[in-house]
């Protein structure tokens, strides 16, 4: 960018920090994102004392507090509906006007994290569950498989990469994508730990206690035989009716394997949620055209996570840890 009309509020409050800190423009131009150029005028436009040259802002300073707290307030509406609501203020903007102002102020567009909704309750226990597991080290939980089911769904409408096309290719079918209302989807359970994953077993129907047992009998025993071999091992799991299950409890004790006792709605807490997004987003540009095709996807993309990567994951257990008992309970960035 070469125009110092160009920066950002954000960028030329960079500037005059850095240039008040005896940075050089170079530095100061790779920390705010523009070229030196627009360093170079803005900072001589200050240094001469020149107003800014151009058209009258038509929008005050209590205008534009009056924007920030309408998208402080609900960050959730789109341009439209803040620019309706802050019209409806006696305010005489354009639309253009009111986005170029909220990107003056640093916000952006993005897609939300999403966080469990947890109670006062839910809190407590994993506050009280991070303090009783502060002290262990890695050895300990390379010790524990962790295990979790994940859904996979075919991507189909606007979902993926654009497109490159010319005028008049809209309707093109090489330029086109296909959409179905309910596109074609696969349940997959799987296991890792420190020494790398277990086998993926895709589920056919509903999880029962029943079906979850023949999944730990025909899975979850051969996944340990390959990452434990005759090694002790504690199991986790996740709170789900099929797991807390009476009948499957009876099955862990005749089995002679514990079980890691596990607070309720934390996936944060747990290392083979990361492994999910991490198949998933190296599956990002994939095109399978229907389930067959979506379960040799995955398990060609599962069989390429590395033990190093695995080991990365149990080594954060501790930082996940300190996280949740900084943040008194409550959903963590994990």
């Amino acid at each position: 960018m070469g125009k110092t009309s160009d920066l950002t509020a954000v960028q030329k409050t960079i500037i005059d920090t850095l240039h008040k800190e005896g940075k050089t423009q170079k530095v100061i131009a790779k920390e705010a994102g523009c070229s030196q150029s627009s360093v170079s005028k803005h900072i001589n436009r200050q240094a001469k004392g020149r107003k800014k040259c151009g058209r009258k802002k038509c929008t005050s300073s209590r205008d534009n507090r009056t924007l920030q707290r309408i998208v402080t307030t609900n960050p959730f509406k789109n341009v439209g509906e803040i620019h309706k609501e802050w019209t409806a203020a006696g305010v005489s903007a354009s639309r253009t006007t009111t986005r170029r102002l909220m990107k003056d102020m640093g916000f952006r567009c993005r897609i939300p994290c999403v966080k469990p909704l947890l109670n006062k309750k839910q809190r407590k226990k994993r506050l009280a569950w991070a303090k009783d597991k502060k002290d262990w080290t890695d050895a300990e939980w390379s010790k524990v498989m962790f295990s979790d089911e994940s859904k996979f769904c075919i991507s189909f409408g606007n979902q993926g990469p654009r497109v490159w096309r010319k005028s008049g290719e809209a309707q093109n079918p090489r330029c086109m994508r296909s959409s179905v209302k309910f596109p074609p989807s696969v349940m997959v359970w799987g296991a890792m730990s420190s020494a790398g994953v277990g086998p993926l077993c895709f589920l056919r129907s509903r999880v029962n206690a029943a079906v979850y047992q023949e999944v730990l009998e025909h899975f979850m025993l051969p996944a340990a035989d390959q990452l434990y071999g005759d090694a002790d091992f504690t199991f986790q799991q996740d709170l789900a009716p099929a797991h807390s299950a009476k009948t499957t409890s009876t099955w862990f004790k005749d089995h002679g394997i514990p079980v890691l006792d596990w607070p309720a709605n934390s996936p944060d807490l747990n290392p083979i949620e990361n492994l999910w997004g991490i198949v998933k987003r190296r599956m990002q540009y994939a095109r399978p055209n229907n389930a067959e095709e979506l379960k040799t996807t995955i398990r060609a993309t599962w069989a390429l996570i590395t033990p190093e990567q695995c080991h990365r994951l149990i080594e954060s257990m501790s930082r996940r840890i300190t996280a949740v008992i900084e943040a008194k309970g409550a959903p963590t960035k994990y």
